[in-house]
This record gives structure tokens, C-alpha cells and sequence, in this order.
């Protein structure tokens, strides 16, 4: 018995020095990733936009932390990245995103073409599916109702 033990504990103990490793190698690679500068956005155009009431707080801190987030509002496009600590966001068009993108490329939204038309393509079936429903709805001008439900 003693000696399964002591052929085990060289094992044991290598096991763990592995698993230690990994984690402190997957630790220092997570401190290691690039953070944003906020001073270098409002130096690339973007504008600080500070939430003022709790449906603007709870959406920036919905927001995920650390990424450019790509919409597009009235027809134009924008670029929004959280403080969510500071409450606000920091929101540029196009310009301003390519200007900051000449400084640090490795922070580019994936693929903002791709989400776009993704994004279009969601709202154009949300647009035929309300149609649809309003057509068929004002096709019955009783919305349901029968004689029997009006007491004939």
C-alpha cells in the first residue's frame, strides 16, 4: 500500500504543478489583453454621452464590457463602446471608428458589414410579419366577434 502511494505522489504532485501552470499562464494572458483608452476615443472624435436615468443605466451596463458595438439609428451608423462604471458611452460614426482603428486595429468590431446585414435582414422579417398580422386584422372589421356574440 505504502508503496502505490509513493509511485503516486510524483504523479500527483506533477498533475498539479500542470494545472497551476495553466492557470496562472491563462490568468497572465487575460491581464495581458489590450484595454481601451477612453482618452484616446475623444481624441479620435468620439463624444461622451452620460446616462442620466435608470432605463440609460441599466442599457449601458447591458452593454458587453471592453467591445465596440456596431448599430445603425435613422439611416446612419454608430459606434458605441460602455464605461459602464463611469454610466456613460462613448459613440462615434464612422470617421471617428476608422480613426481609432488606425491606432489600434486589433480592437475592429467582427466583420461590421456581416452585422449589418444581419441586423437588416432581422428587421425586414420583423417588417413582413407585423404587415401580415395588420392585414389580417383589418381584413375582419369585427376582430373576432360573431352574431352570437353580439346577442343575435
Amino acid at each position: 500500500m505504502k508503496d502505490r502511494l509513493k509511485e503516486r505522489a510524483p504523479r500527483t504532485l506533477a498533475m498539479r504543478s500542470a494545472v497551476a501552470m495553466l492557470l496562472w499562464l491563462g490568468a497572465s494572458a487575460f491581464a495581458a489583453a489590450a484595454t481601451i483608452d477612453p482618452r484616446q476615443l475623444v481624441d479620435s472624435g468620439f463624444k461622451v454621452l452620460v446616462a442620466t436615468n435608470d432605463v440609460q443605466r441599466s442599457w449601458v451596463k447591458g452593454l458587453p464590457a471592453g467591445k465596440f458595438r456596431a448599430m445603425q439609428r435613422t439611416g446612419r451608423k454608430f459606434f458605441i463602446y460602455p464605461d459602464a462604471p463611469g454610466n456613460q458611452v462613448y459613440v462615434g460614426g464612422p470617421a471617428e471608428y476608422d480613426a481609432y482603428l488606425k491606432l489600434h486595429p486589433e480592437n475592429a468590431v467582427a466583420d461590421a458589414a456581416a452585422v449589418t446585414r444581419e441586423a437588416s435582414a432581422y428587421r425586414k422579417q420583423q417588417s413582413e410579419a407585423m404587415q401580415k398580422a395588420t392585414a389580417r386584422d383589418n381584413s375582419d372589421p369585427w376582430l373576432g366577434l360573431s352574431w352570437s356574440d353580439l346577442g343575435w
